[in-house]
């Protein structure tokens, strides 16, 4: 069996590859889990997968942890804290690593994974967002195999085929499509009165609230084209996003010959993952065959960037480069925190980013150093910046 290790396992992604993994028996073995805070979640997968080891990052709730184990009498071993997870990126007895915490708590675990030479099924976009160069060269350096786990970088990976390097060669343009979430026709006016819970009832898809926030801005999308330029090599001028409120075709590959690969499939994070999962094999994912004569239409536009400002950011900071994506993904992620709070409207959430933008959104940023320390600066820019709004 494959052992494997799921950093995130109580999240949504990380709960989608468990379910693979569990419709597929006698293939892979758990090694390792990880989750945030969700310690009651995480016994419960232990109890069921019995992997070497578990790990918390809040080290607050270890001690309830390791009680469960004790009493459950498992032999998993409880750790907690920034290197545990690290560790549980490396683990000998895992050949592969699921990245699906969220946000830049999963850069470090990544880049571990990466130059402990995995193959890491890659869920979280933000670690390629900071530090793409420095991620694809330690997989490149250690002879690592990165797999992207979003639907629409595991549509563009699949429709490249198995010689991605030499078909990238040929590509004329990416196009990513994107639902436009839950107010992709709300009147601009009323914006500013949506509240988290409106914000994260996507109308396709089943994901944490960050990202759902993130969805609902578009955010998602443009933080999607920096990490397109960073697992493809190339431009933001050969990427293309388009409206496409079915979510059916999840991206499309368009070649200098003239031809246009699509992917497509049922609005399912288990079909990526249990892609990743299996290449260059197919899986089961449990999900159905995606019924065209039932799906009807297949409608697609161009995003309104006035009604989606966080897009026009993102595309900016892919443009410029250097420090903008870290400070991008800092201050969407205090943003959007803020937002969850109650402490700032949602319309507040692109101009709190644009402001961060403004204030250091340049300077380099190529080593890891750098990245934290930019990464670092930025989250205090947003966090006063985001002392000046008022619901």
């Amino acid at each position: 069996m494959t052992g494997i290790a799921v950093l995130g396992s109580t999240g949504s992604v990380g709960l989608s590859t468990l379910d693979v993994i569990r419709r597929n028996p006698g293939q892979f073995q758990v090694e390792a889990l990880t989750a945030h805070s969700n310690h009651s979640l995480l016994l419960e997968q232990c109890r069921e997968f019995a992997p070497k080891l578990a790990v918390l990052a809040d080290s607050r709730h270890l001690p309830a942890l390791e009680a469960g184990l004790r009493d459950a009498d498992l032999p998993t071993r409880p750790a907690a804290g920034a290197a545990a997870l690290e560790q549980a990126a490396t683990l000998r007895d895992a050949e592969y690593v699921m990245a699906a915490i969220v946000g830049a708590a999963g850069l470090l675990p990544t880049l571990a994974a990466a130059r402990a030479g995995k193959r890491v099924l890659l869920a979280n976009k933000e670690a390629a967002v900071m530090s793409g160069p420095l991620l694809m060269g330690a997989v490149r350096e250690h002879g690592a195999t990165l797999i992207p786990i979003d639907s629409e970088h595991n549509a563009v990976f699949q429709c490249l085929g198995d010689d991605a390097a030499r078909s990238i060669k040929d590509v004329q343009r990416i196009l990513l499509t994107a639902s436009g979430g839950p107010f992709l026709d709300t009147d601009p006016g009323l914006l500013d009165r949506v509240t988290p819970e409106q914000a994260c009832a996507h109308p396709n898809w089943d994901m944490g609230r960050k990202i759902s926030v993130d969805s609902a801005t578009m955010m998602n999308k443009g933080l999607e084209v920096i990490e397109a330029c960073c697992l493809f090599g190339v431009s933001p001028e050969q990427i293309e996003v388009v409206i496409h409120p079915q979510s059916i075709i999840h991206s499309l590959v368009q070649f200098r010959d003239g031809s246009t690969l699509a992917q497509l499939g049922n609005p399912d994070m288990r079909v990526p993952i249990a892609h990743a999962l299996g290449w260059p094999q197919r899986l089961d994912s449990g999900v159905e065959t995606l019924d065209l004569l039932g799906t009807a239409r297949l409608d697609f536009r161009a995003p309104d960037h006035q009604r989606f400002p966080c897009l026009a950011l993102a595309l900016a900071a892919a443009r410029t480069g250097g420090a903008a994506p870290v400070v991008l993904n800092a201050a969407n992620e205090v943003a959007v925190e803020a937002f969850l709070g109650f402490r700032v409207p949602f319309t507040a959430i692109s101009a709190i980013i644009e402001a961060v933008l403004a204030e250091c959104g340049t300077g380099d940023a190529s080593t890891l150093e750098q990245i934290l320390a930019v990464d670092a600066q930025a989250r205090i820019c947003a966090g006063e910046t985001i002392s000046g709004f008022s619901l």
